[in-house]
């Protein structure tokens, strides 16, 4: 969430910014701006008539010391006065204060300064390409067809037991899933990052606390009956770990890495671009989350996407990073590379990771601080990255190292699978 006293003192920039995101934040912010003078002078008249009342209380008693009770009657009843015209300003604080709150949370996070202007993800940046492309065999199939073939995972069977996105993973299927997190896992950890395994439900203040509430409420299932919401990822309970904490700043940076089933709503997706595992409902995925000094935060978005990179190059798979647009960019994303396997079977390029710095757009909702040199609480800037997504990973690696013998799998994974190749 934007501090309104960064959008009261950069009012055009705001403005600047957010256009690059196509989003025209004109109206919302001098709204913004409005109630937040209101809620300034009221604060102000409600202080005053406290501080009023303070002093008129001390007065009250020394007056009945001295025997002056009528005077301290008419201080008694100014007292009231005060008292009854504080609780309308209270009630007026606090409605203010609630009606700007729901309009900062309508503003998405200010694109930085890289952030290539653009409509869609056509629009997004090319920054490297790694790998070659494998040439497959004539008879080579795509993963949805390789999966039924090969007995790894039933697609059918998972629409029987819950519905369409929710596939059954069995035999070697199961235990490449498992090799996958152990993987993801243990390279992670290698690399300083402490693992967490967090709750796979959150409450309301945890989806506000890193923005998928209000904004992508649609798209989480909700357990209405005990109001909670299944995680979409592992950033959502990781981050919230530091909701309303105050570090010390040689505690920083924090690092964390997760392991969780994520789910997803996904209303709205349709067509060939969905099927198999290219769009799922419940998904595996392994996070990794930094809670960072704000000095160091976008070294530390490109450390990230270089051990991602590292990650891609073990499992021997084609790849490219892209930057983000600002109409691809996420609601809560300052910046944000996207990593992409190539699906050679299907001859197109398949999302894998998501590497973001939040900047302190989440610090801000979460009231995640540090105390810097001068003793006082400065917000945090939190990043986060997919380290890596299962299903798009599993796709390439079945498509692109399919052979007439069997499905290779990587020297790195195979110590992890048990086996080397995938057969019949």
């Amino acid at each position: 969430m934007l501090q309104i006293q960064f959008i009261r003192e950069n009012r055009d920039h705001v403005i600047e910014r957010l256009a690059v995101r196509n989003f025209d934040a004109a109206e919302i912010v001098d709204q913004a701006i409005e109630l937040d003078k209101k809620r300034r002078e009221t604060q102000s008249t409600l202080d005053a008539n406290l501080s009023e009342a303070n002093s008129i209380a001390k007065e009250i008693g020394q007056l009945f010391k001295e025997g002056k009770r009528e005077e301290a009657d008419a201080k008694k009843a100014r007292s009231a006065e005060l008292k009854e015209v504080s609780k309308g300003l209270q009630e007026t604080l606090n409605e203010t204060q609630d009606q700007l709150q729901k309009l900062l949370y309508q503003l998405p996070n200010l694109p930085h300064p890289s952030v290539p202007k653009g409509n869609t993800d056509a629009d997004n940046e090319v920054v490297m390409t790694e790998g070659d492309v494998p040439e497959l065999h004539d008879a080579a199939q795509p993963h949805w067809e390789l999966a039924k073939e090969y007995g790894l995972i039933d697609f059918e069977l998972g629409v029987k037991i819950t519905g369409a996105g929710f596939p059954v993973y069995t035999g070697k299927g199961a235990r490449l899933q498992r090799a996958l997190v152990n993987f993801f896992l243990d390279n992670a950890t290698a690399q300083g990052y402490l693992e967490t395994m967090p709750p796979h439900v959150i409450n309301e203040a945890s989806g506000y606390g890193t923005g998928q509430l209000p904004d992508k409420e649609g798209q989480m299932y909700h357990a209405t009956v005990d109001d909670l919401y299944l995680i979409p990822t592992a950033e959502v309970p990781i981050t919230n770990i530091y909701r309303d904490v105050i570090l010390k700043e040689d505690e920083l940076p924090r690092k964390h890495t997760g392991y969780t089933p994520c789910f997803r709503r996904e209303a709205g997706s349709y067509g060939k671009d969905v099927r198999g595992l290219n769009r799922l409902h419940q998904f595996d995925k392994v996070e990794i989350v930094q809670i960072a000094n704000p000095k160091d935060s976008y070294a530390t978005l490109d450390t990230m996407v270089e051990y991602v990179k590292t990650l891609l190059n073990k499992l021997e798979l084609p790849y490219r990073v892209l930057r983000l647009c600002g109409g691809d960019l996420g609601f809560t994303s300052a910046l944000t590379f996207d990593m992409e396997v190539y699906s050679a079977a299907q001859e197109k390029w398949l999302e894998v990771s998501s590497i973001s710095n939040f900047e302190n757009f989440q610090a801000n909702r979460l009231k995640c601080r540090y105390r810097g040199e001068d003793g006082k609480p400065q917000l945090v800037h939190t990043l986060n990255g997919s380290a890596l997504a299962f299903p798009r990973i599993v796709a390439a690696l079945l498509e692109n190292n399919q052979t007439p013998e069997g499905i290779r799998i990587p020297a790195a994974l195979a110590e992890y699978t048990g086996f080397d190749m995938i057969t019949k």
